[in-house]
């Protein structure tokens, strides 16, 4: 009986959900899946496909969910080593790593903007040509951009964690482990 019941929420319930989501996009390939899909939930509901063989297959998703999930906390636990050993590390570059990363940037995206400012006032011919050429560095900015915003939200929790607040005024102290 509960083995029925969990057979019910969990591959039957994805590939229903599965089959609808992908009628909704306009793509001869998704729509291909979705009558597919369409296909194994008629044969669920017609018992073709036994209990046993849904409660593999859920049991098979649990296990591919279990070794991402430990993907994912592997990758955080990592990351969170690494800021810890930056904090801890008594080289003064390394903790003022960050800071220096942002000025760089800041920099970097002034005189970008002040360039392309210039050519769309004073060289109005090239203006085309030069923003066509900027937005090849979409992806470029994206990277340096999100890394910055990481090293943002990493400093705000430092921040937190050492107790101050929103205007960097000391509301308590906690010293680091």
């Amino acid at each position: 009986m509960l083995g029925a019941a969990i057979a019910n929420l969990g591959v039957p319930f994805l590939v229903s959900f599965l089959s609808s989501a992908l009628t909704e996009l306009d793509n001869p390939l998704a729509k291909g899946a979705s009558d597919a899909l369409k296909k194994v939930e008629s044969e669920i509901d017609r018992g073709r496909i036994s209990v046993n063989q849904i409660n593999a297959a859920n049991h098979h998703i649990e296990k591919m969910i279990q070794i991402r999930s430990d993907e994912v906390r592997a990758n955080i636990e990592q990351v969170n080593k690494s800021l810890r050993e930056e904090i801890a590390s008594g080289d003064q570059y390394v903790r003022r790593m960050r800071p220096t990363f942002g000025y760089i940037m800041a920099l970097s995206w002034g005189a970008q903007m002040f360039a392309i400012a210039y050519i769309l006032v004073f060289e109005t011919a090239k203006a085309a040509l030069v923003i066509n050429a900027m937005s090849s560095l979409s992806a470029i900015w994206a990277v340096g951009l999100s890394v910055l915003g990481i090293y943002v939200y990493k400093r705000s929790a430092e921040k937190k964690a050492a107790g101050f607040n929103a205007e960097n005024e000391v509301i308590f102290w906690n010293k680091p482990d």
